[in-house]
């Protein structure tokens, strides 16, 4: 590559960043001052400065500014999950939410919700659950001869059935907690509040500092198994570290909003076209997911006010869209 090429590459991506910060704090602005309840910019302003009344305190600092950080935070999360799984596999259709992670972590949530602890958080449960899903993937595809096709194929398998455990637990579980169960496996935002935000912020934030200082190997493994050992990455271990960390991240997300589809699929790739580059960029995939997931979110909110529906629903028409582009565009 030459010296202008370069610098041709690095003004791109630094403009195409900028634009996605835009994009992103303009569709937050959006969703917290727009609603039922109108709040100007002033209004959210003196919220943050303590001359608000206290109801709008109580719907700007207390609902609308904890979803908006929520989305931000978990579509940050599922892009980096995506990025991690497509440039391990080199598929465009290896994320969470197609390989049956996101329908692991969603699994151990609901056991923790259903068995073990109705009112406990359900981010350990959704943590063992992605956890536990690599696992059983890694052993089915190393069962039947390992390859990338070999363990998409078996996490998907693993997703219908993990799809069939979450429907029986919630006819075993109690009417309330069904209820409220079977609205979290949508996919929603709207009882997100601080102490979820606090805890996207410290989960997402220790994971990344791993995909940083593991960011060399996951460009070497981009090229190849042969050519990352030839480079003295260690791929076994390397790529047993990454899967966790990506299944982390997944887990963390739905914990916290329930198994949201599309963002890690579309994410990463979006992102790869966005900035032209060959391979998929971490922080361009980080980028875009959030900035689609608050969009969605904002779009599912006030798209048929006063109702509103799961953001997960939204994702997961999109997504099945996505799909079909996928499939036509590989036939052509």
């Amino acid at each position: 590559m030459t010296a202008a090429a370069a610098v041709a590459r690095r003004r791109r991506y630094a403009a195409v960043t900028a634009a996605i910060v835009v994009v992103a704090l303009g569709a937050a602005v959006v969703g917290v001052t727009t609603g039922s309840f109108q709040a100007s910019l002033g209004d959210v302003a003196s919220v943050f400065s303590g001359g608000a009344d206290a109801r709008t305190s109580v719907v700007v600092l207390g609902l609308r500014v904890p979803r908006v950080l929520a989305a931000l935070l978990i579509g940050t999360a599922l892009g980096l999950a995506g990025a991690v799984f497509q440039t391990l596999a080199r598929n465009p259709l290896a994320s969470p939410d197609i390989v049956g992670f996101t329908a692991g972590s969603a699994t151990g949530a609901l056991v923790g919700l259903i068995v073990v602890a109705p009112t406990a958080s359900p981010a350990a449960g959704a943590w063992m659950g992605g956890l536990l899903t690599v696992a059983v993937v890694m052993l089915i595809a190393r069962s039947v001869g390992v390859s990338r096709e070999r363990t998409i194929l078996a996490g998907i398998a693993l997703s219908m059935l993990l799809a069939a455990v979450n429907d029986y637990l919630l006819t075993r579980a109690p009417i309330e907690i069904a209820r409220n169960a079977d609205q979290w496996l949508h996919g929603s935002l709207a009882a997100t509040s601080m102490d979820d935000v606090v805890l996207l912020i410290a989960s997402i934030g220790i994971l990344s500092l791993v995909l940083v200082l593991r960011c060399r190997d996951l460009r070497a493994l981009e090229l190849g198994d042969d050519t990352a050992r030839s480079l003295g990455v260690r791929t076994p271990r390397v790529r047993l570290v990454l899967l966790v960390v990506a299944a982390l991240l997944t887990g963390t997300a739905t914990a916290v909003s329930g198994p949201i589809g599309f963002i890690a699929l579309a994410a990463p790739q979006l992102a790869r076209r966005l900035f032209g580059t060959s391979g998929i960029p971490l922080l361009g995939s980080a980028l875009t997911g959030a900035t689609v997931l608050v969009i969605a979110d904002v779009v599912a909110q006030r798209a048929l006010a006063p109702l509103q529906i799961p953001v997960g629903l939204l994702t997961g028409v999109v997504g099945g869209a996505y799909l079909f582009w996928i499939v036509a565009r590989s036939r052509r």
